[in-house]
């Protein structure tokens, strides 16, 4: 099949290593960035260009947007989904992931466990926002923050008041998280393929940092992830609607809560953890959701052949007298 990565580095790790498994599978990869797409909108006529040549033959598109671009990524990614072409992660379900209030607020409504956590953009409101999540140490977020940028952790009230105060006058959207003190700087990372975990690594921040992200300097074992863990990341991503999904969770009392949901995990920290071939997953997955689709278009065109024969069939009795009780009918052309 002919496969299209967006992605706006081609030699970004997680984006060779899905070229070099496609290939390993035979089939032909094409990477481009997302901002060189021209979007074409007629009516009746959804169309796209690659700089200034029309996009040729794809199978199957495989998002790999980044946050700073997320906006036109997904203009991109609906406009390949509105030509008909099938796209691993379809605009809906990034955006979901992408917005953390929304995402838990989805999350929740299934009965997904999360930390607690409160949106709020007045001053007067900072006080009982703290006491709903448990007081202080508190974690502020940015609505659209990725890979622990935007995340920050308050030791005080005053911290809290101040921090908050800073990012709205900047126009920033936030939100105040209870601290999970018993997960002391570890996270778990699972990786979502299909409806089923692939592979699963244990995060740990590294001395005088809460945020466990291994490009800031934490470090990361290979686990077999438990039951609970394993179905919570599962119906975390469901809930997204995303095929693949990085989903990140704590270990905390009462059981997993689910941190944040990333619809272009990060390969590079994972597979080097687990020594799990996670592109091939994501490639081979591909390939099971072309043949599905195949096969529906298939029984839907047979559905509709069948109709049509015996629409035609009806269509070729013509009644022309009754006798006795009886219709006579006369086969056209007889």
């Amino acid at each position: 099949m002919h496969l299209l990565v967006l992605s706006r580095n081609p030699q970004l790790y997680s984006t060779s290593r899905l070229v070099l498994a496609a290939r390993s599978r035979g089939h032909i990869v094409t990477v481009a960035d997302p901002l060189q797409f021209r979007i074409v909108i007629a009516k009746g006529l959804p169309g796209m260009f690659l700089n200034d040549t029309p996009i040729g033959r794809t199978d199957m598109v495989i998002p790999r947007i980044g946050a700073s671009i997320t906006n036109y990524g997904l203009a991109v990614v609906r406009q390949f989904d509105m030509m008909g072409v099938p796209v691993l992660n379809n605009a809906v379900a990034i955006a979901r992931s992408r917005d953390k209030l929304r995402a838990m607020q989805l999350l929740t409504k299934k009965q997904i466990d999360v930390p607690i956590t409160v949106c709020a953009r007045t001053p007067e409101s900072v006080e009982l926002s703290l006491k709903l999540v448990g007081g202080t140490p508190a974690i502020v977020k940015l609505q659209q923050g990725t890979q622990g940028i935007g995340t920050m952790i308050a030791e005080t009230p005053q911290a809290v008041t101040s921090l908050l105060e800073a990012l709205w006058a900047m126009g920033q959207d936030i939100v105040l998280q209870e601290y999970i003190s018993e997960a002391r700087g570890a996270d778990l990372r699972a990786i979502v393929v299909g409806g089923r975990v692939v592979a699963a690594m244990r995060r740990q921040a590294k001395a005088g940092e809460f945020r466990s992200n291994l490009h800031r300097g934490g470090s990361s074992l290979k686990i077999d992830l438990d039951k609970r863990y394993a179905q919570s990341a599962v119906a975390a991503a469901k809930v997204m609607g995303l095929e693949v999904a990085g989903v990140d969770m704590l270990e905390s009392k009462t059981g997993p809560k689910i941190l944040e949901i990333n619809s272009s995990p990060g390969l590079e920290g994972i597979e080097r953890a687990t020594s799990i071939d996670v592109a091939s997953a994501i490639i081979a997955h591909a390939e099971r959701m072309l043949v599905r689709r195949a096969n529906r278009k298939r029984r839907k065109d047979e559905v509709v052949e069948g109709e049509r024969r015996t629409t035609r069939m009806r269509e070729s009795l013509i009644p022309i007298s009754s006798a006795g009780g009886r219709k006579v009918q006369l086969v056209r052309g007889a």
